[in-house]
């Protein structure tokens, strides 16, 4: 029998991708197949542009196909088509997710700020949101601290761009330095305006920095939007976990699927090569495999992170080559892979 489309698409019938446990074909992956003689042309449509398991995808194809009899080359091209629940309150909006910690200091808008960064360099579109009213930094941390925010004809807010990322924090809405006092109303009604009347555009992704606790922000986030789920942040020390856990109950009360979790700060790497836990060794680590949650990274504590947030460029800009941009780098992706399996569990298959 000669080769034809019919048999390479029988063969992508039986790979398999390796987070959705579910075949190229019946998840609507293939975009395109085409035989040029012994040649064999394959368009696949990943569920993400920062797909933790493109090689894996690569190398299961191309064997698969390559098994074929009169198959000699074989052309493998990866597109991405991320799927995402109808927002309509955000129009163009696939993914809103949610990074929190239940307390300051270990870290989280620094994480937050880096996943953005880092989605955003795999070639997603993303978007990302201020939402710690009292403390905002990502401003600082994107380096559009000082500019305002504009508004359209339609007095919607235009997001300031920076590092591939579109950026609203009420940091731009407000006179530099100002203190905000401002109670659970005029809370809700900011959260409201910085979500709703944004321009946002076609995002994949909408990145929230929670405030720290568990208060009026992010229960109104819960009300004003569909979370897709929840990235939660924490350092290697038992007392921080004593608030992750809190944030951890607020999720499930609220129904956000908890993404996973990123442990910061998880080691000092000592001149010799050796590691120095200085918070405490694998703590949430140990917490996330007991709840099932997945461990998106384990990032190393380093003052280039400090310096590089100061200056306004995320570590995975400015030291992309560094082990803390690498790991967030690679948390990113499997965020981006725990938000296609959940996206799965939610939306009619393609």
């Amino acid at each position: 029998m000669s080769l034809n489309e019919s048999m390479v698409l029988e063969a992508l019938g039986t790979v398999q991708d390796p987070e959705l446990h579910q075949d190229l074909v019946s998840l609507g992956m293939v975009e395109s197949t085409t035989i040029e003689g012994s040649d064999v042309h394959i368009t696949v449509n990943l569920t993400t542009p920062a797909c933790p398991m493109k090689a894996e995808i690569e190398r299961d194809v191309k064997a698969a196909v390559g098994a074929l009899p009169g198959v000699e080359t074989i052309h493998l091209t990866f597109g991405a088509q991320v799927r995402g629940t109808e927002q309509p309150s955000l129009p163009g909006v696939k993914h809103v997710i949610a990074v929190g910690s239940g307390k300051g200091g270990v870290g989280k808008s620094t994480v937050a700020a880096n996943l953005a960064a880092g989605l955003a360099l795999e070639g997603a579109s993303v978007g990302l949101l201020d939402a710690d009213i009292y403390g905002p930094s990502q401003a600082k941390m994107f380096s559009v601290e000082g500019k305002r925010l504009m508004a359209d004809s339609d007095k919607n807010i235009l997001p300031l761009r920076n590092h591939g990322v579109k950026i609203v924090s009420v940091a731009n809405l407000v006179e530099d330095g100002q203190a905000l006092t401002w109670r659970g109303p005029i809370l809700h009604g900011t959260l409201t305006q910085m979500l709703q009347q944004t321009v946002w555009g076609e995002l994949d992704y909408l990145i929230v920095d929670l405030p720290p606790g568990t208060g009026d922000v992010q229960l109104s986030l819960t009300q004003l939007v569909n979370v897709t789920g929840a990235v939660l942040v924490t350092t290697p020390q038992e007392m921080s976990m004593v608030d992750v856990r809190r944030a951890h109950t607020m999720m499930r009360k609220t129904h956000i699927p908890i993404l996973g979790l990123v442990e910061n700060m998880a080691w000092y790497a000592l001149p010799d090569g050796e590691r120095d836990y200085i918070f405490g060794e694998g703590v949430g680590a140990a917490w996330a495999e007991q709840e099932r949650i997945a461990l998106l990274g384990q990032i190393p504590i380093s003052r280039r992170v400090r310096e590089s947030g100061d200056a306004g460029t995320p570590i995975v800009i400015a030291d992309p080559d560094s082990e803390q941009a690498q790991a967030l780098r690679s948390a990113a992706r499997v965020l981006a892979g725990q938000v296609s399996i959940q996206a799965l569990n939610t939306l009619p298959v393609l």
